[in-house]
Order: C-alpha cells, then sequence, then structure tokens
C-alpha cells in the first residue's frame, strides 16, 4: 500500500466523523469562500475604479470630454467590504462553533473505544497518556476541518476562479497565474506537509512525555526528596524540555519558509500578472483600469495562502493523533477476537430469567509481559442465592476475578458463564443491570450527594435516597450537611472522610436490583461497630441474591454473614477450604 493510502487508511475513522456533519461542514466552508471571494472583488474593484478615476481626470485637464460612472463601482467596493466584514464574522462565529460540535463527537467516539477496553487495558498506560489522548490528541483533530480541509480547497477555488477571469482579458496571464498560484498550493500544502511531517510527530511525542514526566514528578515529590533523587529527576525534565525546544524551533523555521515562500508567490504572481497585463494594454487589448485591476485581484490571493504554511508543516502532529487513536480502536477489536466464544446469543430483547447462577470452568489470566498468571486454573459453581467467600492475601488474584466478573477484563483461558448463559453474550445494558462490583477504589464524583447515588439508579427520587442513606447509617449525617442531598461531596469525594465515602458507594447498592452482587473488602475503611451494623444490613437486602465476597479473611468478627462455600486463592491459584 503506498503512503496516500496509508494516509487515507489513517483519516478515514474521523473524516467518517466529520462527514455526519456535512451540511455543516458545506456552510462554513461557502462562509469562508464568501470571506475570500468579498477580499478579491474589494482590491479588484478598487484597483479598476481608482485607475478609472485618475485617467478620467487626466482626460478632464487635457480638455477632453470624458464621462465615468462612479456610482456602479462605489456600490460594489461598499458591498464588498461590508459583506467581507460580515461573513468574516459569520465563518469564525460559525466554523468555531462546528468545530466545538466535532469536538464533542470526537470524544464521544473515544468515549465508545474506552468504555470497550477491559482493566488490564486500561492500565497499560498512564493516566497522563489517556489524558493526552482525550485532550491534545483530540484538539489535534479540530485542525483537520478548520485549517487542513476547508482553506486549501477554498484557496485551490479562488485560484482557478481568478485565473479564468484573468484569461478574458489576458488568456496569456491567466494561463501564467494558473502555473504559479498551482505549483505555490502544491508547495504550500504538500511540500509544507512533507517538510514538517517528522518534526510535528515527534514534538507531539515529546510533548506528551513531558506531561507524562510533570505529572509523575508531582505526584512523586515526597518521596523524591526524601530519598535525594528530585536534582536527577529536574535533569530528566531538562532534558525533555530541550528536544521540545529543538522541535518548536525547527518546526518554526519550517513555518517562517513557507511564510516567506508564500508571500514570494504571491508577490510573483502580481508582478508577472501586471507585466503581462502592461503589454496587452500597450497592444491595445485592454483599457488602463483593467491592467490595474488584475494585478491588484491577485494581492488578495495573500489571504487565501497566509494560513496554508503553518497548518501544513504541522499535519504530522495531526496524522500522529490519528494513528494513537486508531490504535485504540484496533487494540478493542483485538481484545473481541480474543475473548471466549460465546455459545448462545443474547440481546436486550432476550435476556435470561436471571443472572443467579454462575460458573467458572478452567478460568485463567495471564497479563502480559507478567512472570505468572494473574488466575490459573479457578473452576467455581454457584447456584441462586448462594454466598461464596473468596479469601487472599493482597496480589493473590481477588480484584482480577471482580474484574471478570463484570466483564471489565476478559479471561485467557476458559470459561465463564451467567445464567446458563457464556458472559460475553450478554448486552452491556443486560449486564450492567444484572451484575453490580463493589470494588475496591470508591468513586465519586465532584457533584452533589443526591447525584453520585443516583448514579446506580438514575430515575430513583429523594425518598428513595434517604432510604439507601439509612441502610448505610448516612442518614442522621446527610440531614446536618448545608445542603441535604444536594451538598457538593467534592473531588473524589475528598469532602468525605474514607469510612464514609465507602458506606456511599455500598448506599449505591440499594439503589439497584441486580441478581449477582460482586463486593471486594465492603466494609474496608469502616469501624467495627459500624462494620457489624452494616453486614446485618447488607445480609437483609442480599437474600436471594447470589454473592461473591472478597476479603483477606473470612473468619473475623466483621466477616459477612451467610456465606455457604469459601475459596482461598494463593498467588492466582485456587485451594478450596
Amino acid at each position: 500500500m503506498d503512503k496516500p493510502e496509508r494516509l487515507v487508511t489513517t483519516l478515514r475513522p474521523w473524516l467518517i466523523v466529520l462527514a455526519s456533519r456535512q451540511r455543516r461542514l458545506w456552510l462554513g466552508a461557502l462562509l469562508m469562500a464568501l470571506t475570500l471571494f468579498s477580499a478579491l472583488g474589494l482590491l479588484a474593484v478598487s484597483g479598476w475604479f481608482i485607475t478609472a478615476t485618475g485617467l478620467t481626470g487626466l482626460l478632464f485637464a487635457a480638455g477632453i470630454a470624458a464621462t465615468l460612472d462612479v456610482y456602479v463601482p462605489g456600490g460594489a467596493i461598499r458591498l464588498f467590504a461590508v459583506t467581507r466584514t460580515a461573513s468574516r464574522y459569520l465563518e469564525r462565529l460559525y466554523n468555531h462553533d462546528t468545530v466545538l460540535r466535532l469536538l464533542a463527537d470526537l470524544r464521544t467516539r473515544l468515549f465508545s473505544v474506552l468504555a470497550g477496553l477491559d482493566s488490564h487495558a486500561l492500565a497499560s498506560r498512564r493516566a497522563s497518556d489517556w489524558l493526552n489522548r482525550l485532550t491534545a490528541d483530540i484538539d489535534t483533530l479540530d485542525s483537520l476541518y478548520l485549517r487542513l480541509l476547508a482553506p486549501p480547497a477554498v484557496a485551490l477555488l479562488a485560484g482557478a476562479i481568478l485565473s479564468g477571469v484573468t484569461a478574458l482579458f489576458v488568456p496569456l496571464a491567466g494561463g501564467f497565474l494558473a502555473g504559479v498560484l498551482l505549483l505555490g498550493w502544491l508547495w504550500l500544502t504538500l511540500g509544507q506537509a512533507r517538510l514538517g511531517m517528522a518534526a510535528s510527530r515527534r514534538h507531539v511525542d515529546e510533548l506528551e512525555a513531558l506531561r507524562g514526566s510533570v505529572m509523575e514528578t508531582l505526584q512523586g515529590l515526597a518521596e523524591l526528596d526524601a530519598y535525594g533523587a528530585l536534582a536527577h529527576q529536574q535533569r530528566s525534565l531538562d532534558r525533555l524540555e530541550a528536544h521540545l525546544h529543538h522541535s518548536q524551533r525547527r518546526l518554526g523555521r519550517w513555518v517562517a519558509l513557507g511564510n516567506a515562500l508564500q508571500a514570494w508567490l504571491v508577490g510573483t504572481a502580481t508582478l508577472g500578472t501586471l507585466w503581462l497585463a502592461a503589454r496587452a494594454f500597450e497592444a491595445g487589448s485592454i483599457s488602463g483600469a483593467v491592467m490595474v485591476m488584475l494585478p491588484m485581484a491577485v494581492m488578495a490571493m495573500n489571504e487565501a495562502f497566509a494560513a496554508l504554511p503553518a497548518a501544513f508543516t504541522w499535519f504530522g502532529a495531526t496524522r500522529g493523533a490519528a494513528e494513537r487513536l486508531n490504535g485504540l480502536t484496533e487494540q478493542r477489536i483485538e481484545q473481541r477476537t480474543e475473548k471466549s466464544p460465546a455459545p448462545t446469543a443474547v440481546t436486550p430483547d432476550t435476556p435470561p430469567e436471571n443472572a443467579r447462577t454462575l460458573r467458572l470452568e478452567g478460568v485463567g489470566v495471564r497479563y502480559p509481559g507478567a512472570f505468572q498468571p494473574a488466575l490459573d486454573g479457578l473452576s467455581l459453581s454457584l447456584a441462586p442465592g448462594e454466598r461464596l467467600a473468596v479469601e487472599g492475601a493482597s496480589g493473590s488474584g481477588k480484584s482480577t476475578l471482580a474484574a471478570l466478573l463484570g466483564r471489565q477484563l476478559s479471561p485467557s483461558q476458559g470459561i465463564i458463564t451467567l445464567g446458563n448463559t457464556a458472559l460475553e453474550a450478554w448486552s452491556d445494558a443486560e449486564l450492567r443491570r444484572r451484575v453490580v462490583v463493589l470494588t475496591q477504589q470508591t468513586e465519586l464524583l465532584d457533584d452533589s450527594l443526591a447525584a453520585n447515588l443516583r448514579l446506580a439508579n438514575a430515575e430513583a427520587d429523594d425518598t428513595t435516597l434517604w432510604q439507601a442513606l439509612e441502610q448505610v447509617s448516612l442518614a442522621e449525617w446527610a440531614r446536618e450537611l448545608p445542603q441535604g442531598l444536594d451538598t457538593r461531596v467534592g473531588e473524589g469525594g475528598r469532602q468525605l472522610s474514607g469510612g464514609q465515602a465507602r458506606r456511599v458507594a455500598l448506599a449505591r447498592l440499594y439503589l439497584c436490583d441486580p441478581d449477582l452482587v460482586v463486593l471486594d473488602e465492603p466494609f474496608s475503611g469502616v469501624d467495627m461497630s459500624t462494620a457489624q451494623a452494616l453486614s446485618q444490613a447488607l445480609h437483609r437486602w442480599l437474600s436471594g441474591r447470589t454473592v461473591v465476597y472478597l476479603v483477606h479473611k473470612a473468619d473475623t468478627d466483621a466477616a459477612p454473614p451467610g456465606i455457604t462455600h469459601t475459596l482461598t486463592l494463593r498467588d492466582g491459584q485456587p485451594h478450596s477450604e
């Protein structure tokens, strides 16, 4: 596959996203063209009018009778001036609104891709890398329409029309203008893109590395200072910054070269057109006013070509961003193909009656590059209403099992069935409704207490929310808050203590009606007396549901009641008790 085909393949997914708003894109390009053609008309008519006025004055001075209609060209000048100003304002307003809509579309598409990745794929990159994908890479792609598609297309169209109009008056000048503008357009697009491709792609990679290193430095500042490694880390940051500045300087030089060539191009086209028009004037083929009008119109092409050098010099950044985001899509596709085949197809219209029967047969998980599997040969079976306690030390595989049951992770081997149907065959909507997983990490948003509770049930009214808080002994505390349920919990729930945040997460369980419940250390961060009270309330709510507890030890005072089976994990290996 040659390079143009590879480029089209890289950009095709994102061009398809743009095509979803093609009516807005066409209208935005039309406004851009209207602005440019108004500028061309303004300079051309102004040049003609000034020259015609001067020639008429000379004729009057020589005693020769002459007439000149000043109203039509004067009106045209006003029309072009007003149109250019109005269309420029509307174009900027409309196109930037379009770009914001496109950014929302692009981020929505990326979020849908990320939602399909399992926990291992998400953990394979740093948080700063994902942030870079969602912000810098997506922001880079917004130039696809506003800088890389519409402006060169409008410039090429304007050059063709201007050359055609010039050819009507002076055919040789029209041909010369078409050749010069076409060659210039090719260099300012393809040539500048070629020059800056490697440097602009490298610049984005270096910027991502610098952002990640800065975030890691800030997060580990205390440890770096304590171990005397802060100076070494600073030198590493300085090296990254130096590489980044080097790339920026190189790209700046290429942009400056493009700007110089663009100015030289339009200047050459203007002078050439003026010379050929002057020869035509000497031959009596055109009037003096037309002779001035043609090169004046060519000068307006500065506006058409001015933005091209910088946009296409940085084209490599856009291409690199598209390739990285495409890699996420490919990773999701590969993940799907590696999943166990589903014997039964399930859609939201035909779900099983319940998801209270759970079976794992020879399930194993091995992370790429790991010395040993996280889980190996795990088999278990739970009937409706049974409760399994999976105990083991940190790193024994409990969290991996929770990720498997929530389908956040795919098994490397073996089969998981839920409700006598392969887990992979369940639709996302049905699985999220039938299975709830309480992980060790409590996820709270910087929103109200009510909004965080309604993540589990968007239709829950305030009475239901208060009942859920009552179940976890938080109702009295919540009533004393300044705004009750409308009180914000802060970013990550930082306005709450660890125990309160954990109980808010538990309260969300009471707003669901699942069949299978997976609880990973449900009472962590909660004192013993509160844990025992929560355990009894949870025991009543879990009646009839299938439950998997993930705990360090199942035979403690705070152990969940009603356990029917116990399984011990050691280094990913199951040991039945």
